[in-house]
Order: structure tokens, then C-alpha cells, then sequence
């Protein structure tokens, strides 16, 4: 059976667990609509894409 032969140190479960921790996700504010975005997504409320129109844009109904 596999036993750890020492303990582990503070510093080495430390560094281990540095990764764990969550981040909030990233938005940006879009330069025409003014809404928040992540990112590299298309805005779904215009449609627009890196300047280009992708979807048809959303009409509030």
C-alpha cells in the first residue's frame, strides 16, 4: 500500500493549491451599445462581431 514517506511541507501544499482558486469572469463594455460582453463573444443584443454584423440584431417585443 502507497504511504507518503514524509509529511508534506506548507510551502509545497501551498504551491498546490495556489491553482484552486476561482476568478471572476472578464466583460468588457461595448464601444456602440454601451452593454457589457465577455470577450471574443458576439454581442447578442446587436449582432455585431469585431465590427462585422453576425446575427440579426434583437428587438425588445
Amino acid at each position: 500500500m502507497a504511504v507518503p514517506r514524509k509529511k508534506v511541507s506548507r510551502m509545497k501544499r501551498n504551491q498546490r493549491r495556489s491553482h484552486d482558486a476561482l476568478s471572476a469572469p472578464a466583460h468588457v463594455e461595448d464601444k456602440k451599445t454601451g452593454e457589457r460582453r465577455r470577450p471574443h463573444h458576439i454581442d447578442l443584443k446587436s449582432g455585431m462581431y469585431n465590427g462585422r454584423q453576425i446575427l440579426d440584431a434583437k428587438t425588445d417585443v
